[in-house]
């Protein structure tokens, strides 16, 4: 591959945009997250800074701020969740106090909650735990959902699971009977949204993405070997080609739906290196971790269309009701996406959060997208991240 050290195209934004494109549509991972790389100590750079300044309306130190306190909330998370023990009802990130808060079952002793708030952590008490949340999702799972259904998540604070109907179905007599069926599985609150999620990969329309067919996506994140992107994208065995349309790897293993994620090899003169690409409107990003971010943080999705938006994590562990069948354990965001960006990257600071999967909207009248989390999908492949 004749690649220089341009970054903006080719090849950089093909392996880069696995490791660069760091803003996407996801959720808690189904097996357990390989150990967590320390978070880099290195400042925020600058165009991420003004990224978050255009997009949240945050001045410059209130976008440092922001990033500072996103960061202390992240490494508590899990203390905060050991210490609540089985009274854990969940956590979030809360943008305006700066904290995490984490719901704990009514019920609990006070030595629990003194143990939760050591972690530095607020504490609200909820009427569920996580563990019966999750179950009750389960059990949700397992219903065959209508078109008008579109997505169902566990809420930590409403300590609910969450049912998304599309407002113009909401009469429809399956939308009803879904919701009525749901109720008995456990505490449901019904969303209405104004669209049915969809995928986000496109037919070839030039730009500096990846091909399998007429199909275009963006890479997601570098791993040793290869990359990892959407399973919508195309099947195992099939050829991928890069920007130029010479020929990269093949698709090694992928699963669409009831997952999203798929992973390719890397060779014939193409290379992986540990970037998101910034397309020009923040400098091109560093991939040193995989550590999760709370729901409330702050996040940023890179891709071959729209490039390089931010938004907020709104829920994990979320199922999605696309029309080719539902997709679980997704996390979403208030990012927009189009088509074409399915596959790319969603970053949180310089930490990889997960590959864009669909969603709803665009980025011109806005909209929200899903992204299935990178470490479940290192996990299902034995993948290692490629960090800086």
């Amino acid at each position: 591959m004749r690649r220089t050290t341009t970054l903006s195209t080719g090849l950089a934004s093909l392996l880069l945009i696995g490791s660069w494109a760091a803003v996407g549509t996801g959720s808690a991972s189904a097996a357990a997250a390989p150990e967590a790389a320390p978070t880099s100590k290195a400042p925020a750079s600058d165009a991420l800074i003004d990224a978050m300044r255009r997009d949240f309306g945050l001045t410059k130190a209130g976008a440092e701020a922001r990033l500072a306190a996103e960061k202390t909330a992240t490494a508590a998370e899990p203390k905060a969740e050991r210490a609540a023990g089985a009274a854990y009802g969940g956590s979030w990130f809360d943008a305006d106090s700066g904290r995490l808060t984490v719901a704990v079952k009514s019920g609990a002793s006070a030595a629990t909650l003194d143990s939760v708030r050591a972690t530095g952590a607020s504490v609200r008490t909820v009427k569920y735990s996580a563990r019966q949340l999750d179950a009750a999702k389960t059990r949700i799972d397992k219903l065959a959902a209508p078109e008008g259904v579109s997505n169902w998540y566990v809420d930590a604070e409403s300590s609910s699971v969450v049912v998304g109907v599309v407002a113009a179905q909401r009469a429809d007599n399956d939308v009803r009977k879904f919701l009525a069926k749901a109720r008995t599985a456990g505490p449901v609150t019904v969303e209405e949204t104004s669209k049915a999620p969809e995928t986000f990969a496109a037919g070839t329309v030039g730009g500096d993405p990846f091909y399998t067919g007429n199909v275009r996506c963006s890479i997601g994140f570098s791993v040793h070997g290869g990359f990892v992107t959407a399973g919508h994208c195309g099947g195992a065995g099939q050829g991928v080609s890069g920007w130029d349309r010479s020929y990269i790897g093949n698709i090694q293993g992928s699963s669409f739906p009831e997952n999203d994620y798929a992973w390719v090899n890397v060779g014939s003169g193409w290379w992986t290196v540990p970037v998101v690409l910034g397309w020009g409107t923040v400098s091109d990003q560093l991939v040193r971790g995989s550590n999760e971010a709370p729901v409330g943080a702050s996040i940023c999705r890179s891709g071959s269309t729209t490039h390089w938006h931010c938004g907020n994590v709104l829920a994990k562990n979320e199922t999605v009701n696309y029309s080719q069948g539902a997709v679980r354990q997704m996390t979403k965001t208030s990012v927009c996406a189009e088509p074409g960006d399915s596959g790319g990257s969603f970053i949180s600071g310089d930490q990889a959060q997960g590959v864009t999967s669909g969603g709803w909207g665009n980025c011109s009248t806005g909209g929200e997208t899903w992204y299935q989390p990178i470490n479940e999908i290192l996990n299902r492949y034995g993948l290692t991240l490629h960090t800086a």
